[in-house]
């Protein structure tokens, strides 16, 4: 089964709000438009993102900067949309501004130690998730464990991989991404009967999916249990008929 890096849902803060002065000095006006203006620009870079307009969010994202240079949060979207893009340099480039100027902004952390993942840069990956997750206030560690454990499985290091996926089912028990990773992890490294047990965990909270059956079919014969994996073939067959799974179960017939 092919297993994918998650990553936490990104919130798009669209900040409200003017500085406020108790002073009426032309500049302190000065200053408070251009806050006004980087957050009016980061606002729709925001927005255009959301609704896949790359290059136009682009445009808003640098002129947001232009008026307010160190804006954490403009640098982390004009990452992400340099992604988009498909240019890893200015993606890279963005990413480690926004860190700079914002250590404890854990979601540009997480998102940045992806795309170093996705780069096959593993290293700097887990620096950054590490940091993230060090980040007193962070609430989504659970999320950024699960993260860090998908890239150590692609570096691989599956050794590490599970310590960070059991460190995810410690924030939260029932994270199904942690728990199918590792019914996944364990079937790659032939534990075949971990791996039964957390897909057996997995599937009492969470919906199943064409490639969750199937990595069961997988992990039934690994087992040598023939009446199981018949099960799962079953149910692949019924619920998702139309599936690549299916036809790969098909296939082998």
């Amino acid at each position: 089964m092919k297993t994918n890096i998650v990553v936490s849902s990104i919130a798009i803060l669209f900040l409200a709000g003017c500085v406020t002065s108790t002073t009426t000095s032309s500049r302190n006006f000065e200053k408070t438009d251009e806050t006004d203006a980087a957050v009016q620009n980061y606002s729709l870079g925001a927005r255009y993102y959301q609704n896949g307009s790359y290059e136009i969010a682009k445009e808003r994202l640098e002129r947001a900067l232009e008026f307010d240079p160190k804006m954490a949060e403009a640098h982390y979207m004009l990452a992400l949309t340099h992604e988009q893009l498909g240019n890893p340099r200015l993606a890279t480039e963005h990413y480690s501004q926004a860190v700079r100027v914002e250590p404890d902004n854990y979601n540009a952390r997480n998102a940045y130690a992806v795309f170093l993942c996705r780069e096959q840069q593993f290293d700097e990956a887990v620096k950054q998730f590490d940091k993230a997750l060090n980040i007193s206030d962070n609430d989504t560690r659970f999320v950024m464990y699960t993260n860090a454990g998908a890239c150590m499985t692609q570096k691989p290091d599956y050794e590490k991989a599970e310590e960070y996926f059991r460190e995810a089912l410690t924030e939260k028990p029932a994270h199904g991404e942690a728990l199918i990773q590792l019914s996944a992890l364990k079937f790659k490294t032939k534990e075949c009967l971990q791996a039964r047990a957390f897909l057996q965990r997995f599937l009492t909270s969470n919906k199943t999916s064409p490639g969750v059956l199937y990595l069961g079919v997988q992990i039934e014969e690994c087992l040598e249990d023939d009446r199981a994996a018949t099960d799962y073939m079953n149910q692949l067959l019924r619920e998702f008929p139309t599936s690549p799974e299916a036809r790969k179960v098909l296939d082998t017939d």
